[in-house]
């Protein structure tokens, strides 16, 4: 039989099978529609083989047998008839169970997997799933395995919240157009540790991967901030977090800032007077509301008007994404010492080699991963 011509497809036909395409997470079966598009491109079979890197004799089969008004028969048979054994109501069943709380139904755990899946849908519809085939469903129904974040919004009260955002919109508007008059930073405080982190691992099916429990000792302590307007990030290293500490570093950045603003000429013993008014805005740690340190700071650092955030609000500071991209890159890593994990932190946070998706919520940072294991 002579091969078919050049656009035998409909547009319609085409669309069908480009979304389809889009769609699908099988390897196999996007190889499939990609021969049956190509032949429509007019492309000989020799040519289709070379290019997908499968055999003449695989194109040639699915360019005869891939139906087009039939996506179903590019599926592998038995593959599909067992997606198939799960009925619309199994299929409403589980995308019902896996949006609740397994302590909602009874259980003990605190998460569902696809097997503690599979087995309550078996008691409950008799139709008996393998654990893969219940990831095939989500993973056509846009499920993903996300890593969970706490949930603060219980602990948060909507009014302060609204409030204070209210003046740090303000603030912003202010800072963005008259820099010179008034500059918003973002303080806070986080630690690394040499404990290597390990997040989810490629292995061989059926066999864990063992990893080394490395839990070396040491840490290195970091206070810093990050100017709105240009994301400017000055990080200190300390020995630990404290009331004392706290101010040891303000000072700094209150030197810093006083320096680049002499930088353009003005006179450095003028700043108190007539430099930019330093919105600082911080979390509630104790430490950083010492009555001492905060009359200190008033007296000492004119300029600088500290904020503090609602109960429970990161979402506010930005700085947090900071620290969050800063782990993520030095996952998996070891460090022999905590001089060396310190000199990879400084050249991260302090000269700019580390790359931040400013994007990315706060509250939800989580790294996407495959449907539940």
């Amino acid at each position: 039989m002579p091969p078919p011509a050049k656009d035998f497809l409909t547009p319609s036909q085409v669309g069908k099978l480009q979304q389809a395409l889009k769609e699908s997470g099988q390897p196999h079966v996007r190889e499939r529609i990609l021969i049956i598009l190509l032949q429509n491109d007019g492309k000989p079979q020799h040519e289709i083989a070379k290019f997908l890197g499968c055999s003449p004799r695989t194109v040639a089969y699915w360019c005869m047998h891939g139906d087009p008004d039939n996506l179903e028969t590019l599926h592998n048979k038995r593959e599909y008839e067992h997606y198939r054994k799960a009925t619309p109501e199994y299929i409403e069943l589980l995308l019902k169970t896996v949006d609740q709380e397994p302590s909602d139904l009874g259980y003990e755990f605190g998460k569902w997997t696809a097997e503690r899946l599979t087995t309550y849908l078996t008691e409950k519809t008799g139709i008996d799933l393998s654990s893969s085939q219940v990831r095939r469903i989500l993973k056509r129904k846009k499920y993903s395995y996300i890593w969970a974040k706490y949930d603060l919004e219980d602990k948060q009260k909507p009014q302060e919240r609204a409030k204070f955002k209210e003046k740090l919109t303000q603030y912003l508007s202010i800072a963005r157009e008259e820099p010179d008059r008034l500059q918003v930073w973002f303080w806070d405080e986080s630690g690394f540790s040499l404990r290597v982190i390990r997040r989810k691992n490629w292995g061989k099916k059926g066999k864990r991967k063992n990893v080394l429990l490395l839990r070396r000792c040491g840490r290195v302590n970091v206070m810093g901030a990050i100017r709105e307007s240009d994301r400017k990030r000055v990080c200190f290293f300390v020995k630990k977090g404290n009331a004392d500490i706290f101010y040891e570093q303000l000072q700094q950045l209150n030197e810093l800032i006083k320096q680049e603003w002499a930088s353009i000429g003005n006179l450095g013993k003028d700043f108190s007077k007539h430099g930019p008014k330093i919105i600082l805005i911080l979390d509630n740690a104790s430490f950083h509301k010492r009555k001492d340190i905060i009359a200190k700071i008033s007296e000492e650092f004119p300029n600088f008007v500290l904020e503090f955030l609602p109960a429970y609000s990161p979402d506010y500071n930005i700085i947090e994404l900071v620290w969050h991209s800063c782990k993520e890159y030095i996952a998996h890593r070891l460090f022999k010492s905590v001089d060396e994990l310190q000199a990879l932190l400084d050249k991260l946070l302090n000269q700019g080699e580390l790359l931040i998706k400013w994007h990315r919520k706060i509250k939800n940072k989580g790294n996407v991963n495959y449907v539940a294991a």
